[in-house]
């Protein structure tokens, strides 16, 4: 947590105000970070890991910054998925409330006209890239006033393949905007994209920030078979402290599938999210997580991306992750605004090399070979071998099953 207060990094008192109502009262390393190079008018590339805080990093700086008298929309902010558009709004809406500024998020999977005659009222767009380019087609929008640029889980609008699409839209913004570029890395493809859509950026890499808002975060390794693996995950579910769950396969079909067979054991209440559900499928289900009614959440990884529920206690890789990142991705779901939390991986005969040699890129190969898992095993269900990191990083001690769910600071830190 910084030393510094918003009003001391240059945010007005009614964005201040709006933010001591909801019990933020100190900045984020990542958003003292950033907050006073935003407001200097500077192109920033940011590098910060998942739940450091990120949506207030670039959005308290930019309700600051956009004028109530400036053509609209004045500022977009390009996301990935319809959670996080949602989530983005969700969190900024009170204080640009402050300031009399409209937000509002366009996404498939809903009707576009109501999108579309909010999206040409906001002076703050949040959008996927898909659909604003349909109200780019359509005549609905345009963004030739935009001033402010933001580009959110940049990495993720890579992998997902969004490039061109994204090229496309940014290419219709004025090039004297300021642009604002996050993402989990600034290596590779992600930093040629960066580069190229900023001129003279200031580059800020978070680092320590997990040291501040991430609890200690225990890694499991479970051996399984194809007949053992729902009745170990039936096992985990049915674990003493357990909260939240976050269960991640691969394939939709996989999730449904899932949610079938753990239902029918007495005392799970599970939910499925997945590119095929409709989006009021998808809201019922993260409300229903949100409020407790259902306390496992089986999901694809395009699906979960964006979700920040709190008190999320575990994470379960139901499949193993394609690669390091996915894995870094899931997990980090978990064990944020100090709180401890679990990250569970089942490991099916013919995959430990794979899940060994992620375990090694992530830095966690001692709590890999700790868990005792040889080549070519049978799958039995063994116990799990338990070691606990903090910042995920790799280390052993004791198992805690206590975890705090209190948020020292009031924010709910998101990707």
């Amino acid at each position: 947590m910084s030393k510094q207060s918003f009003a001391d990094l240059g945010i007005s008192g009614s964005i201040v105000s709006a933010l001591e109502e909801r019990g933020i009262e100190k900045p984020f390393a990542v958003q003292s970070l950033v907050i006073g190079d935003v407001l200097a008018g500077r192109d920033v590339l940011v590098q910060s890991p998942t739940g450091s805080g990120k949506t207030l990093a670039f959005g308290i700086p930019l309700v600051e910054a956009v004028s109530t008298e400036a053509r609209r929309p004045s500022a977009l902010v390009l996301a990935p998925t319809r959670e996080l558009a949602s989530q983005i709004v969700d969190e900024l809406e009170s204080i640009c409330r402050s300031r009399a500024l409209s937000i509002t998020a366009v996404y498939g999977g809903v009707g576009i006209q109501a999108q579309a005659k909010r999206a040409a009222r906001a002076h703050i767009l949040v959008a996927c890239p898909g659909r604003l380019e349909d109200l780019i087609q359509r005549g609905e929008i345009t963004l030739e006033h935009i001033q402010y640029l933001v580009l959110d889980e940049a990495d993720r609008m890579l992998d997902m393949g969004f490039k061109p699409a994204v090229d496309r839209i940014v290419r219709q913004t004025p090039k004297d905007r300021q642009t604002l570029f996050f993402s989990a890395t600034l290596e590779g493809e992600a930093g040629r994209v960066a580069e190229s859509y900023t001129t003279d950026p200031v580059t800020r890499v978070n680092r320590a920030e997990a040291s501040s808002t991430r609890g200690r975060l225990r890694y499991e390794f479970v051996s399984v078979g194809r007949e053992t693996k729902v009745s170990s995950l039936l096992e985990q579910l049915d674990e003493p402290g357990r909260g939240r769950t976050l269960v991640f396969v691969r394939t939709k079909h996989g999730a449904d599938r899932l949610v079938k067979k753990i239902t029918r054991a007495p005392g799970v209440h599970a939910a499925a999210i997945h590119g095929n559900k409709s989006q009021n499928q998808r809201n019922r289900a993260l409300a229903d997580f949100e409020s407790g009614k259902v306390d496992t959440l089986v999901a694809t990884d395009v699906a979960a991306r964006g979700i920040d529920v709190a008190e999320v206690t575990h994470v379960i890789n139901y499949d193993i992750p394609v690669d390091s990142d996915t894995f870094i991705h899931r997990v980090g779901r978990t064990a944020r605004a100090g709180a401890d939390g679990v990250g569970v991986s089942f490991v099916a005969e013919g995959q430990e090399s794979e899940m060994r040699k992620i375990a090694k890129s992530v830095g966690i190969s001692s709590e890999y070979e700790a868990a005792g898992i040889p080549r070519g095993h049978s799958g039995s269900g063994q116990k799990p071998s338990r070691t606990e990191t903090t910042n995920g990083q790799g280390g052993r001690g004791r198992s805690r099953s206590r975890r705090s769910r209190s948020n020292r600071n009031g924010q709910k830190p998101r990707s």
